[in-house]
């Protein structure tokens, strides 16, 4: 048979996704033999060339070896997290001083150019974002309107970027005018003007567990109490746990990342997502959506947000640019519904509106073409960091490590065995100028001290895999295991 065509793709990587889906899916199962080379270049009616050009790609990924005198074989991965939904303690929390003070210490080490960071989820190298075409657009925008700035942005904010994000936001199901958009810095400010539009201090937020962990400082400013709500690896929130809240009234609004959460990677199933919509409408509850990671979204089409099935304005989409075009313009917007006007006035009292030129410059970027493009080598880059990092934790980590299957972004979790501190781990490693997140700072309890957040949003260059293989043998010498062995199975679908 013979490749189908997909446009902007090269015949190798259409070889790769076809075999890559193949592994992801389980039907080449680790330690299966590839057909042979020739084979291969037979059946799909491409060069030997493409394939061994494919079957190195397949090998920097991490998911296939070559075996001596003896062809290509399917490698093992590590298993992955499939720990039951269990109920937690239904207890309302704050976060610590020594919480606080270690969110401080990450942020620090994150921020220091000397450290290699192998968890901060904010990409380091330009060639993940479309800079030099960025570049141009201001340059010329400037050209053309030298005076832009030199006015004042005043609310609500650049009319063409609302009307190109009302555009795109058609194509993921949600059906709303520019006039229904509001423009923020970025993904945080629009979750908190809807936090400070919906609550008043003492009142109590569902969050996922575990969740980001900026949400606690973020609620502590407010004066907001915090309730975790058990939350699957790969199903997302439990929507029994949350219904029982709301029927009890125990909770005042809730914040969820239904779209490749950070920091456990999964895409919440289409009819959970129409279930969650359906609770925050039916008992009046404001649901906060975080779409940051929305569109790295690995599977194809897209799963929509919660927001496309809200039916009554309860459901407030808070998202922003800086995970996927230009993170320094921190350009965001919130669609919050029946909390629009509201939202707008706290928007506009507190930090006016959104500079115009970064606002125009983005606007002329979506309507000029070439962002889904981005998006799609973007998701595949991802995707392929994300097989790389797991294989390089199959074989340096220890034996009895699980790690989550991202359906998109580029942030996973990692679950340790044995009575292992992560909180220790991370000031060892900083003491080699290694820089890991750990999973204590993900929830106001201990539950996850055995866990760390790692990121594959970096180049894999020998300074990146190195401090992920020295990680991993300082994690073998805490637990006094050795390194595991290959077995499990990567579940991610193909990627678009």
């Amino acid at each position: 048979m013979s490749l189908p065509l997909s446009s902007g793709q090269t015949l190798y990587q259409q070889l790769v996704d076809s075999f890559a889906e193949s592994i992801h899916q389980g039907t080449l199962k680790p330690g299966k033999r590839l057909p042979a080379i020739r084979r291969v270049a037979q059946s799909h009616q491409v060069s030997i060339n493409t394939v061994l050009n494919a079957w190195q790609i397949l090998e920097d990924r991490g998911l296939i070896e070559s075996r001596p005198q003896s062809g290509y074989y399917v490698r093992g991965v590590l298993p992955a997290v499939t720990r039951p939904v269990k109920p937690l303690p239904a207890k309302i929390n704050d976060p610590s001083a020594q919480k606080l003070e270690l969110i401080e210490q990450v942020f620090a080490a994150q921020n220091n150019p000397d450290y290699t960071n192998i968890s901060l989820a904010c990409p380091q190298d330009g060639t993940f974002y479309p800079a030099a075409r960025i570049a141009r657009i201001t340059a010329s925008i400037l050209r053309q309107n030298p005076d832009i700035i030199g006015r004042y942005a005043l609310p609500p904010g650049s009319e063409r970027l609302r009307e190109e994000i009302a555009r795109r936001a058609l194509h993921n199901g949600i059906n709303l005018p520019p006039q229904a958009i509001t423009l923020t810095h970025g993904c945080m400010e629009a979750l908190q003007l809807a936090l400070r539009a919906v609550t008043k201090p003492g009142d109590c937020i569902g969050l996922e567990s575990p969740t980001y962990f900026f949400l606690f400082p973020l609620l502590a400013s407010l004066g907001l109490k915090a309730l975790e709500i058990p939350t699957d690896p790969q199903q997302g929130l439990s929507l029994d746990a949350l219904e029982m809240l709301l029927q009890e009234k125990r909770i005042q609004a809730v914040i969820a990342m239904p779209g490749a959460q950070n920091p456990l990677g999964y895409v919440m199933p289409l009819e959970n997502k129409k279930r969650l919509a359906k609770l925050v409408n039916t008992y009046h509850v404001p649901l906060l959506e975080d779409g940051l990671y929305d569109e790295l979204q690995f599977e194809w089409p897209l799963s929509p947000p919660v927001k496309a099935f809200d039916s009554d304005g309860w459901v407030i989409y808070c998202t922003s640019f800086t995970k996927t075009v230009a993170p320094d313009f921190r350009v965001g917007w919130t669609a919050a519904g029946r909390f629009h006007d509201a939202i707008a006035h706290l928007k506009a009292v507190s930090s006016m509106a959104e500079s115009r030129l970064l606002s125009e410059t983005l606007a002329e970027f979506l309507a000029s073409g070439g962002y889904d493009h981005h998006l799609r080598t973007l998701r595949r880059r991802y995707a392929a960091n994300l097989d790389a990092a797991r294989g390089i934790l199959a074989r340096h980590f220890p034996q009895g490590t699980r790690a989550t299957l991202p359906r998109g972004g580029f942030v996973f979790w990692v679950e340790l065995p044995g009575n292992i501190d992560t909180v220790e781990m991370f000031h060892r490693l900083l003491q080699e100028q290694i820089c890991v997140t750990p999973g204590a700072l993900y929830s106001l309890s201990d539950r996850y001290k055995h866990a760390l957040r790692l990121s594959c949003c970096y180049p894999f260059d020998e300074r990146y895999t190195w401090a992920l293989q020295r990680t991993g043998a300082l994690a073998c010498e805490m637990t006094g295991l050795a390194p595991g062995q290959d077995q499990g199975l990567p579940l991610r679908p193909q990627v678009v």
